[in-house]
């Protein structure tokens, strides 16, 4: 059975990408590097699930902009491929940012 609730789970750690310390987000649930933008396959079905078995990395691959959300950024697994969608921080790296705009859109 699919769940469909989102898990709030807003909780500091090193990037395992580029080992930057990163502290608890003060506007939504971090879920990926604010320097660097990597992130990790941690959740399954919903965010804050915590019951992904692969755990890799995954790269920014994207980004797009949502008129709610505001901006949004992709990322694809390095190990499996799937393709996770994360809101963008306040914090989080403007160049890094600026470059993902350069990319295609992958918004479906």
């Amino acid at each position: 059975m699919k769940k469909s609730n989102f898990i709030s789970v807003n909780e500091g750690f090193k990037c395992a990408n580029c080992g930057e310390e990163n502290p608890p987000s003060d506007q939504t649930c971090r879920n990926h590097c604010r320097k660097c933008l990597f992130s990790l396959h941690v959740d399954k079905d919903i965010p804050g699930d915590r019951e992904s078995t692969c755990k890799s990395l995954m790269e920014p691959i994207g980004l797009d902009q949502n008129s709610k959300k505001g901006f949004i950024v992709f990322h694809k697994c390095q190990k499996c491929g799937k393709i996770i969608k994360n809101k963008v921080s306040s914090d989080d790296n403007a160049e890094e940012i600026t470059k993902l705009s350069q990319k295609p859109n992958y918004a479906a």
